[in-house]
């Protein structure tokens, strides 16, 4: 859709049209002292709270308060298969088979997991690769992992970085890192959707480049599951983790997902770190047997899970459930298409879109770099209740999200920001 138009009437228009529409209703939108909406565009780092979630938790809360411990078996949603509930819609959400997914712990924790796992480096092929503006997180974990397996990290830690002058990141360029480096390297740990740009990144491609030179390689989807459709299990990437409080709207500090390739699921040698929940189903609670490991995803879990998040999570899946990643999908490149639209029109020199222009190398993030890293642009929009978020050095993060962002609300941001630019 390209033929878009300037004016609160388009966009009230294309509200109207708009299948999706009525799931903003289904949302809670905090409001000013006036009781008049914020417009909402952080659903990148937390999104809003679907009005059904305290219905979901205030049953196990329920359950809980009048059965004890026999919820575990006799709630309404019994807690100990509790995970099994999220498995299907999860799986539907990054393109997986239910056997690749599970929902547990949190993204950080899970990428060491996985890298017990897939991380196996010999004295001459240690090194590991990410994004050179990888989330700090990221970061933290690659290089930590180095340094537990006696390597040093600034020497192990290879950063694909954009070319000079340039934002976004060439795959021609990690090519060559793997062709120059590949025999030394042992694993690409890569953000799917870059949380400062917004670029989705061709994990296909990426899968084939690392398994070419024998690396594994694992996504980081904090910013793609809900978002894009990764298409994980088509993609051939080894393992992918994520977390579920952004476009999956489960709640602060929700737990996460996790994805291993079917190629893994019945490899039981593999290492890794287990607990009691990674065991058979069928003979966990004869207590006192060796480990026999869940095949798939499964066998990465440590122990049973907190419901209450999880109840959290399975309202907002089953949300998507509904709704369909395909809907969100092709409203998201309208919305942001049209939002890109706006901010060109509005001609100024002060702002930029370095998120690529392309839809299909992009989620529902533009992000915005600010000259001369203007941080009063970004107060002066709070102020207003328009809730973006800054990003060190100089970027305002904007995510109009499909499921309750309007088209009223990306004319009526970027309207503001135009007054605020022209004063």
């Amino acid at each position: 859709m390209s033929n878009y138009k300037p004016g609160l009437d388009y966009a009230k228009e294309q509200d109207q049209n708009d299948a999706l529409s009525h799931y903003r209703s289904q949302f809670h939108i905090p409001k000013d002292n006036q009781g008049n909406n914020w417009l909402y565009f952080t659903g990148n780092s937390l999104g809003l709270q679907p009005k059904s979630t305290q219905k979901y938790i205030q049953q196990e809360l329920d359950d809980w308060a009048n059965l004890g411990v026999e919820g575990h078996f006799e709630a309404k949603n019994p807690w100990m298969p509790y995970h099994e509930f999220l498995t299907d819609s999860m799986a539907k959400i990054v393109g997986a088979k239910p056997i690749e997914v599970v929902t547990m712990n949190t993204l950080t924790t899970n990428l060491h997991l996985l890298m017990v796992s897939f991380y196996q480096p010999t004295k001459t092929k240690y090194k590991i690769v990410i994004e050179s503006d990888a989330f700090p997180s990221d970061r933290y974990a690659v290089q930590t992992q180095l340094e537990f397996h006696g390597f040093d990290a600034n020497e192990g830690l290879i950063e694909w970085k954009p070319r000079q002058g340039e934002e976004l990141l060439n795959l021609d360029d990690l090519e060559t890192i793997l062709e120059e480096q590949g025999d030394e390297i042992a694993l690409l740990l890569i953000g799917g959707v870059n949380y400062y740009t917004g670029q989705y990144l061709d994990l296909k491609k990426i899968a084939e480049l690392g398994h070419a030179k024998n690396c594994m390689v694992g996504i980081d989807l904090a910013h793609g599951a809900g978002n894009i459709k990764p298409e994980l299990h088509d993609s051939g990437v080894d393992f992918a983790a994520w977390c579920t409080y952004k476009y999956l709207n489960s709640g602060p500090g929700s737990l996460g997902g996790l994805f291993v390739h079917e190629k893994h699921a019945h490899n039981k040698k593999l290492k890794r770190f287990a607990g009691w929940w990674s065991h058979n189903k069928a003979t966990r609670f004869n207590m006192r047997q060796p480990l026999d490991v869940i095949p798939g995803a499964e066998g990465w879990q440590l122990s049973n899970p907190p419901i209450l998040s999880m109840a959290a999570i399975k309202a907002s899946l089953d949300m998507f459930n509904e709704v369909g990643m395909d809907a969100l999908r092709e409203k998201s490149e309208k919305l942001t298409g049209y939002f890109e639209f706006l901010l060109n029109e509005l001609n100024n020199d002060k702002v930029k879109i370095i998120t690529p222009s392309n839809p299909k190398e992009r989620g529902c993030q533009l992000s915005i770099q600010v000259r001369d890293a203007d941080k009063s642009l970004h107060k002066k929009l709070t102020k207003a209740h328009i809730i973006t978020d800054w990003r060190e050095p100089d970027v305002i993060r904007c995510a109009p999200v499909p499921l309750y962002n309007s088209f009223e609300d990306v004319y009526r941001m970027v309207d503001k920001l135009k007054q605020i630019l022209n004063t």
